[in-house]
């Protein structure tokens, strides 16, 4: 069949797992539907084998579809004004810590690529539409117009792998007279943190074996369905009374060798960054300390008590967040998680955020995300400040803060105001798509040097090379530049899919996050599968530690 074939529809089954619980049998686990997933490409790892993808509803939109049902999640609510970030002249870490530094800066990059006059990539927009038809066709081949039921993009749609709905299975068997919702919603935060927490690449290695269903399920979604399996035997909790949970004292009994034989990292069976991810929830357990945001026994669902009581939060008939408060949550109580050797401004980590020569540069710049590039001093040279040189991305903080809503709006009816402030996520996968569609082309130079790379990296690791692809890593100036790219370009790919899609839209519209889940991201993963059959990886490959991709 073509990439873009379509079968009638069947109702989803799934033959490897139980039957998915109909609501009759528990208030949280509502009845799924029918299914539109077509498989256009035959492999037995798609991504679009998640329950999320393509699943309609026949009763019309109102009806929801699961625990974290797409309905509803961006009603109409009254307009909350959202704090102005800090003053990057006064503050100029505060300043590239916020979510608005993320866009505000990568529309830099942007208009150098609409320019063509980016240091690393050829750009050419002609190839553009091409993407933007391609992301529109998978959007109509897993959806029905008017595309009500994509959800937005979140960690809780890998948890459906294989058609099975883990989720509200797992919140079924919590009964509502012993676990009340404020505990459920506590319990997935806590379990949603560490899997987005795990969620780096993996590597072309690794597989999980599901100890529910024997069934093998690699990248994201196996690390989802390890993840899970993991919480429910009580890895991450320190409390006797509460296996369901994740706290600083369970996590400070967790070992790289704890989490390998969790992950079935195994010789032959590597699992990518391996140690990063293990020092990465060591370190969450010594973030937990902070009583402020997780409580006195240091637990991340107990964000939820300070979200709640916060006094910019409305609560009438609807309880309204604005965004900020939530994120500030993640950037400031998750500060400690982050390597010593991210880029920091005057002993401040500024975490995902890093040099890049295409941004405008002092006349002395950082020349490496090592070490502190900035003295204290918020001096400027040539009439350009150092923070200048500096491109924010909090691309996990963001996966976190799409992941993490989910659950506090389903199970609380928690609404967010100024959802509009997030970003596409700039990670291979949606970076990837544009180079595949050949919007983005490596200049030959940095090809030659990524290659190098490559080869020096299979020499190191015993990596036998299928499909030889140019490797860098995360703080490389080429990896940088793309990732800035990435965003503009997946602002600009929502507005076309928009536009391409106004007549089965019927007066509604996508959100940049239902765009990334149904489309940008699958369509990242389904044209690498084609590029490169043998390893399916993206056409250019992170030397990683596991805490950035």
């Amino acid at each position: 069949m073509g990439l873009f074939s379509r079968r009638d529809k069947a109702p989803r089954a799934a033959a490897d797992d139980q039957p998915a619980l109909a609501s009759s049998q528990s208030k949280t686990s509502l009845t799924s539907a029918s299914s539109s997933i077509v498989t256009p490409i035959n492999t037995s790892s798609r991504i679009i084998n998640r329950t999320s993808a393509g699943t309609t509803s026949t009763a019309g939109p109102g009806t929801p579809l699961t625990p974290f049902s797409p309905t509803g999640m961006n009603p109409t609510i009254p307009k909350v004004d959202m704090p102005r970030p800090p003053d990057p002249q006064l503050d100029p870490a505060g300043y590239l810590r916020s979510l608005s530094a993320v866009r505000e800066r990568c529309q830099i990059l942007w208009s150098k690529a609409l320019k063509n006059d980016l240091r690393h990539f050829d750009v050419d927009m002609r190839k553009f539409p091409d993407v933007v038809s391609f992301v529109a066709n998978i959007i109509k081949r897993d959806y029905d117009a008017p595309f009500t039921t994509i959800p937005p993009h979140g960690r809780y749609q890998h948890f459906g792998v294989g058609g099975r709905d883990r989720i509200a299975h797992l919140l079924a068997t919590w009964p509502e007279d012993m676990v009340d919702n404020t505990e459920k919603c506590k319990r997935m935060i806590d379990l949603f943190l560490v899997s987005v927490l795990l969620d780096a690449g993996a590597g072309t290695k690794w597989s999980y074996k599901s100890v529910e269903n024997g069934r093998v399920y690699r990248r994201s979604e196996g690390i989802a369905v390890a993840t899970l399996d993991m919480f429910k035997t009580g890895l991450f909790s320190g409390s006797p009374a509460n296996k369901y949970q994740v706290d600083k004292e369970g996590l400070r009994q967790l070992t790289v060798e704890k989490l390998a034989q969790g992950l079935q990292s195994t010789p032959g069976n590597e699992m990518a960054g391996l140690e990063g991810r293990a020092q990465l929830l060591i370190r969450l357990s010594e973030a937990l300390n902070n009583t402020e945001y997780f409580g006195e026994d240091g637990r991340p669902g107990n964000m939820l008590d300070h979200i709640l009581s916060h006094p910019s939060t409305q609560a009438s008939s609807v309880i309204i967040v604005p965004l900020t408060v939530l994120w500030n949550v993640l950037m400031d109580g998750l500060a400690p998680i982050w390597p010593p050797s991210r880029t920091a401004i005057n002993g401040v980590s500024l975490g995902d955020a890093w040099p890049c020569s295409s941004m405008p540069q002092p006349a002395q710049s950082p020349t490496s995300p090592t070490f502190s590039p900035f003295p204290n001093t918020t001096g400027q040279s040539n009439g350009i400040a150092p923070w200048e040189s500096i491109l924010p991305f909090h691309k996990l903080t963001q996966w976190l803060t799409y992941s993490l809503m989910q659950p506090m709006h389903s199970i609380m009816k928690i609404q967010f105001a100024g959802q509009e402030l997030l970003t596409g996520l700039p990670e291979y996968r949606n970076g990837g798509l544009f180079i595949d569609m050949g919007v983005m082309t490596l200049k030959p130079e940095d090809q030659e040097r990524g290659l190098q790379h490559y080869a020096e990296y299979c020499q190191r690791t015993g990596t036998k090379a299928v499909e030889v692809a140019p490797m860098f890593e995360p703080s490389d100036d080429v990896i940088v530049e793309w990732r800035g790219v990435t965003v503009g370009f997946l602002d600009m790919l929502a507005l076309e899919v928009n536009r391409v899609l106004k007549a089965e839209l019927a007066g509604g519209e996508l959100s940049l996050a239902q765009v990334l889940e149904a489309g940008s991201w699958k369509g990242g993963r389904e044209i690498a599968e084609v590029s490169r059959p043998n390893t399916k990886e993206p056409p250019i490959l992170i030397d990683s530690d596991g805490t950035v991709f």
